[in-house]
């Protein structure tokens, strides 16, 4: 019985060139047809195939594949050629050692691999002349292309987010530093996004003043914004033994399906320290993919912090693997709730502290240990969703192999400062977010039936485009973005009952005073700041870095976002007066400085001179220098001596004595005891009163007016002006704003102006039935 053939028959010095034609033959065959079925493999949904086949349609698709088959079947049939010669004795005459049928064989082989060269080139070019022909002709679409949606999708391709379903997102933002950081992560995502978005904010009560706020105020049309008060499942994981810093707060994740609304069936829940750099909903269509019983979305850890070699004795608490991190999680609040969440969290993480005492990473650390007993329940996001930025993370692992990131995570303590080799190119990102115009973010969405109006929309329609002076009552309905208590906060009122709070407002360019400010007047500031994103940011910086400011913590700093060509002093001023928690303000302006000791002056004045029960403002008489450096008076005999020697002025005597003169300086020079005065037209004095006065009318921006229309208010109410005789302030010179330039240089700005008075005099006639005299010149 004959031996069977050999798969790979023995290779011969006479054999081996035949061979070797032979199977490059194969390969290159082998290789044409693995190409081809390679583009169909191809893990984008077959994208650059389907866009071939959508250009060329079915013949090209058939010329490929016939091409393919040609191929391979010209290799198998030279490969049983080949083999059906083998058992030929070698021709020892032959120079090659061939025998002669090996020797035409190997003929027809090279002939076999030039027809089949010159046959690709062929069909190549038939190829593009079809795709030419096909794209100048207007063919009716094959059956392949009508397999395709209008998108150019493959059947099992996920849809995109429909352009008018609501995103829904859930951040918890408890005090002053993360309703700052909130901010920068909500303009990243309405920069992007182009789908209504609804967030959830689980904030403390201070948060929820300063987002509130803020919300009220941006006014943005695509953006509706829940809030829940977190104190009310802050029982809820209070007892957990915490290290992170975040506090409590940082466990609050843990209760989001109990204090979420029961109808909202599934959120994307942030942490306010991330950063979008694509749209959202590519996130929330990832929904889709999770699993009957995955319930959790979340990014792997990209720190060794869970396999517990950080170092010697390091404990962490158990993880699937490296463990997840839950800066970014897609939650399904249903899936969970018909889990009874609140009792598998609340029984594994009372497990687990009986030997680990406490969570080291809050809500993260029993995320994991959830995860741990029941893996079923995660569903593994691709990193770029999260990319991490603390200072073991091994991120870059990430983002070098993924050029398209999604979000960033600055989830160390240091923030921008973490040490990492990629760092200054995603603070660049964080930045550009940071010091974003947030009014560019208004944008309307078109076609998704928004048609709630804002009452700044009701005002403004009714405004004449035609008046000249449209800009100005423009600019008295404006919503201007509003974020207030930048900084810290801490002060409660003194409990005498006649604590009283400095009210003042300023723009960059008066920043430099209020560190004067604080040197004289040592009570608590409410401080209104107009300023542009990027300056609130210069403003942080030099506020942090400053000693006198930052160990003042009874300085409520609110930013009012700048917008329009007027500066809103006003507005500004009622600002600033919302926010006084004290019950008497004193109402200066930022270019004055208080003589020193005057804090506790005023306070013995209110409670001597019984203001709580009588309408009175007590008036502070105003001086001036014209000079940057002064020996500052601490007394009133050596600010008499000053102003005989020249030195100081009584405030404007040159330029708008009207302003002053009904404070009577040279009685006061005199006066050890306070004394009334009457109320003149254009009398504008630095006064005491109780906080619940009228607020200023904001009709009057820029330059004129804006102090004069309060104290006539004042008037009509029936209120006493007294002047103090011990207290004084001093304006300090300064370079000329550019509102009162306008108001020097344009007759149409000074004309508007007194239209505008005329206006609030027959307004303030009739409210409070009192008559005051138009102005006519």
């Amino acid at each position: 019985m004959a031996a069977p053939m050999p798969i790979l028959a023995p290779v011969t010095r006479a054999t081996r060139p035949l061979q070797r034609s032979i199977l490059t033959v194969l390969g290159q065959g082998v290789r044409f047809v693995a190409r081809d079925r390679q583009t169909d493999r191809q893990t984008d949904c077959g994208k650059r195939i389907a866009r071939r086949r959508a250009r060329n349609g079915l013949p090209c698709a058939v010329a490929r594949h016939w091409l393919s088959s040609f191929v391979l079947g010209a290799v198998v049939a030279s490969a049983l050629l080949y083999y059906s010669f083998l058992d030929r004795h070698v021709d020892g005459n032959n120079m090659l050692g061939f025998t002669g049928r090996e020797a035409r064989l190997a003929g027809r082989v090279r002939e076999m691999e030039e027809q089949n060269q010159l046959l690709r080139r062929q069909l190549s070019i038939s190829q593009s002349h079809l795709v030419a022909a096909m794209r100048n002709s207007n063919h009716t679409p094959t059956q392949y292309q009508q397999t395709q949606d209008h998108n150019g999708r493959c059947p099992n391709q996920e849809a995109d987010v429909p352009k008018c379903e609501v995103i829904h997102v859930a951040i918890v933002c408890a005090g002053y530093n993360s309703s700052r950081s909130v901010v920068t992560l909500i303009k990243s995502i309405l920069f992007y996004s182009k789908n209504p978005l609804h967030f959830h904010l689980i904030a403390d009560s201070v948060a929820q003043v300063i987002l509130q706020t803020l919300f009220y105020t941006w006014s943005v049309p695509q953006a509706e914004v829940s809030f829940y008060l977190a104190d009310n499942v802050v029982p809820d994981v209070s007892w957990i033994p915490n290290k992170h810093y975040s506090g409590v707060y940082g466990l609050m994740k843990l209760t989001l399906p109990k204090i979420l609304p029961d109808s909202l069936q599934k959120a994307i829940v942030l942490d306010t320290d991330v950063t979008f750099a694509t749209d959202i909903a590519e996130l929330w269509k990832i929904f889709g993919k999770l699993g009957p019983k995955q319930a959790i979305g979340l990014v792997e850890n990209q720190s060794d912090w869970y396999l517990g070699k950080l170092w010697k004795k390091h404990r962490p608490w158990p993880a699937l693997g490296r463990g997840y991190n839950t800066g970014v999680i897609l939650l399904q609040l249903q899936h969970l709730r018909e889990l009874s969440w609140g009792q598998l969290w609340r029984m594994i993480a009372e497990k687990d502290l009986i030997t680990l005492l406490a969570t080291s990473l809050a809500d993260q650390d029993i995320f994991n240990a959830i995860i741990k007993q029941h893996p079923y329940l995660v569903y593994n996001l691709p990193c770029q969703w999260n990319v991490q930025l603390s200072d073991n993370t091994r991120s870059e692992l990430c983002y070098t192999e993924v050029t398209n990131l999604k979000v960033i995570h600055w989830n160390s303590p240091k923030k921008l400062k973490v040490k990492n080799k990629h760092v200054e190119f995603f603070r660049n990102l964080y930045l550009t977010f940071l010091e974003y115009d947030g009014n560019l973010l208004r944008r309307e969405l078109f076609g998704c039936n928004n048609t709630k109006t804002s009452v700044k929309e009701r005002e403004l329609s009714k405004l004449n485009e035609e008046d000249p002076c449209y800009e100005f009552r423009r600019a008295r309905v404006n919503s201007l973005r509003t974020h207030l208590y930048f900084l810290d906060y801490d002060y409660e009122p003194s409990s005498d009952g006649n604590d009283i709070t400095l009210v003042a407002q300023l723009s960059m360019d008066r920043l430099q005073m209020v560190e004067a400010l604080c040197k004289h007047w040592e009570g608590p500031i409410s401080l209104t700041l107009y300023m542009s994103d990027a300056e609130a940011q210069q403003f942080l910086s030099y506020a942090l870095g400053s000693e006198v400011l930052s160990g003042r913590k009874n300085i409520g700093y609110h930013i009012v976002y700048k917008e329009g060509s007027f500066y809103p002093v006003n507005f500004l001023r009622n600002v600033g007066l919302q926010q006084v928690n004290t019950p008497y303000v004193f109402l200066t302006d930022i270019d004055f400085l208080p003589m020193y000791g005057l804090y506790p002056y005023l306070k013995k004045s209110i409670q001597v001179l019984d203001l709580d029960s009588e309408k009175k403002a007590l008036v502070i008489p105003a001086f001036e220098t014209q000079r940057y450096r002064i020996s500052f008076p601490k007394t009133k005999a050596e600010l008499l001596n000053m102003l005989d020697m020249g030195t100081l002025f009584t405030f404007r005597y040159h330029v708008w004595t009207k302003g002053h003169a009904a404070t009577n300086f040279q009685k006061w020079r005199t006066a050890t005891t306070p004394y009334k005065v009457q109320w003149e037209p254009d009398f504008e004095p630095y006064i005491v009163v109780r906080k619940d006065i009228p607020e200023y009318d904001t009709r009057f921006v820029g330059f004129g007016w804006n102090k004069v229309s309060h104290i006539m208010e004042l008037e009509a109410q029936g209120f006493e002006f007294v002047v103090l005789p011990n207290g004084f302030v001093i304006h300090m010179p300064h370079a000329p704003s550019f509102d009162i330039a306008k108001f020097r240089s344009s007759a149409q700005y000074r004309k508007c102006l007194k239209i505008l008075k005329n206006e609030f005099i027959t307004d303030l006639s009739k409210r409070y039935n009192k008559q005051f005299e138009l102005e006519t010149s």
